[in-house]
């Protein structure tokens, strides 16, 4: 009879059953492994392949304007914001304080030097310089007689003296009183034209009280100021050109009438102030204005349409075309689609003249720049050129008339 074999204690029993369990971890954890990595590398394949569809897709063409970098000459010029001030302007008040009687002119009125504006009450001033008067008629009077008096040596040369002396007085306190009398009739003090009135009759004015505004704007001048660097060229006599916004279509003319010989030192800027014939009465003291300063000679400049120009806060720049490459690959390397592609080019830029702006460096003659569709274009944008459509670029436009 066979011995029986013996049974399997528990330890073994559970360290079999142990090892099982970390194997099926292990292949679960492979699995896992397995999927997660087939999951994300197909992500990674999808986007690997999209950014290289996307690299290699072409640009679609942009339509825009072109124009070519034209050389010009231009008349010497200075451009400068002024402010128009009257020849003669002032905030016409009254020296003396008194009740305004009566009035003598309309709101806007036309007034010529010397023309009695307001009258204020001044019986009691006129009393007293007829009283004034009346003394100092007595005393020259006196005078008189005491003269022919000393003449025949009847009386010192003291009290002559005494006599002349009293004379001179009485006549200045006739002359002063004479001249507060005068005080209560404001009259113009120079030609022009009044304001709106700031008083009525029957009203009390104290002195310094605003009575009404008198400017005369025949001529006019305007102030206007230039940097340091054009004290050497600018001088009286020189012809300017102003443009205010009331009337656009419009350009007054006049010269330089002085040239101030000092510059600021806040600003390094020094004024000038020109006058302009202004019969008409549109240009009014205060408006803003445009000024434009011609100065001796021309220059030539390489100039392009304004609408060319992109600005940003890195610089100013401009789009230029230029023959475009054809794409690797074609065949026979033969040009596909536009012909023409634009590449930025960064430029420093001059002064302005109607729809041009000069070009100090960046570009040559003969160069052609995108002049609208900027918005589209980047670096090798192959564009279509359509001038069909494009603004004529001209150096003094004008606005259509209405």
């Amino acid at each position: 009879m066979n011995p029986r074999a013996p049974s399997p204690s528990n330890h073994d029993t559970a360290a079999s059953s142990g090892r099982r369990t970390a194997v099926r971890m292990v292949i679960m954890l492979v699995l896992l492994a397995i999927v997660f990595g087939a999951v994300f590398g197909a992500k990674w394949f999808g986007n690997f392949m999209m950014a290289q569809y996307l690299e290699n897709m072409p640009t679609p063409p942009a339509t825009i304007s072109a124009s070519e970098v034209q050389s010009m000459r231009w008349d010497n010029r200075l451009e400068a914001i002024g402010t128009l001030v009257a020849v003669n302007g002032a905030d016409l008040t009254s020296e003396a304080g008194g009740i305004v009687e009566a009035i003598h002119f309309e709101s806007g009125d036309r007034v010529e030097k010397g023309k009695l504006l307001v009258s204020l009450d001044s019986e009691e001033q006129i009393g007293d310089l007829k009283r004034l008067r009346a003394q100092a008629d007595l005393a020259e009077r006196n005078r008189k007689r005491r003269e022919q008096l000393y003449k025949l040596e009847a009386i010192s040369k003291s009290d002559y003296d005494a006599a002349v002396a009293e004379a001179d007085a009485a006549k200045a306190a006739a002359e002063a009183q004479a001249g507060r009398v005068a005080q209560k009739q404001i009259r113009a003090p120079f030609a022009g034209q009044l304001g709106i009135r700031q008083v009525n009759v029957g009203q009390y004015v104290s002195p310094g009280t605003p009575i009404v505004t008198l400017q005369s704007l025949d001529p006019i001048d305007v102030d206007f100021s230039l940097p340091e660097q054009y004290t050497g060229t600018v001088q009286a006599g020189f012809k300017v050109s102003v443009r205010v916004d009331a009337y656009p279509q419009q350009r007054f003319t006049g010269e330089v009438l002085a040239v101030e010989p000092r510059v600021d030192p806040a600003t390094r800027n020094f004024g000038l102030r020109a006058r302009l014939p202004n019969p008409d009465g549109l240009l009014r003291a205060g408006q803003f204005g445009r000024v434009v300063l011609s100065l001796p000679g021309e220059r030539e400049v390489l100039a392009i349409p304004r609408t060319a120009v992109e600005y940003s806060s890195y610089g100013t720049s401009v789009f230029v075309l230029q023959p475009r490459k054809p794409p690797e690959g074609s065949e026979g390397g033969e040009q596909q689609g536009p012909k023409d592609e634009v590449v930025q080019r960064f430029v420093r830029i001059g002064d302005s003249r109607g729809d041009f702006v000069a070009v100090i460096e960046g570009l040559q003659p003969g160069d052609r720049v995108a002049t609208s569709g900027l918005m589209k274009l980047r670096n090798q944008t192959p564009v279509h050129i359509d001038n069909g459509l494009a603004p004529d670029a001209k150096l003094d436009p004008q606005p259509p008339q209405t």
